[in-house]
């Protein structure tokens, strides 16, 4: 089994507020899914780019958002046997949020047994 993070950016889901809660039910449907499939690992929304943190290697901390790059909005970790597969969990997604999902393999780390 391979683990793949499927996540969106931060703004990318530019839905009409009267239509959030059929959003969420949607998301929280795939997510239920998911679990039920045995492929859920971990996921969930984050908090908006103002109030992230960044740590330098020097120990310099600069609260809000990088300006160089995008932020991740939201994700879930999937435990799936090929690629194609993540990219299946990756097209409910997309349409559960209604917007566009990357999907990244995470490297294996023989250090931490995978």
């Amino acid at each position: 089994m391979m683990r793949y993070l499927i996540s969106f950016d931060d703004g990318a889901m530019s839905i009409p507020e009267e239509e959030l809660p059929d959003v969420a039910e949607a998301a929280h449907a795939v997510v239920q899914e998911a679990m039920d499939a045995g492929v859920w690992v971990f996921g969930g929304g984050l908090e908006g780019p103002e109030e992230m943190s960044v740590m330098a290697t020097d120990g310099t901390v600069t609260d809000g958002p990088p300006t160089s790059k995008a932020c991740i909005g939201g994700f879930i970790v999937v435990d799936v046997p090929s690629r194609q597969e993540a990219l299946k969990w990756a097209a409910k997604i997309a349409a559960a949020c209604r917007c566009a999902q990357e999907v990244r393999e995470f490297l294996p780390d023989p250090a931490v047994g995978n």
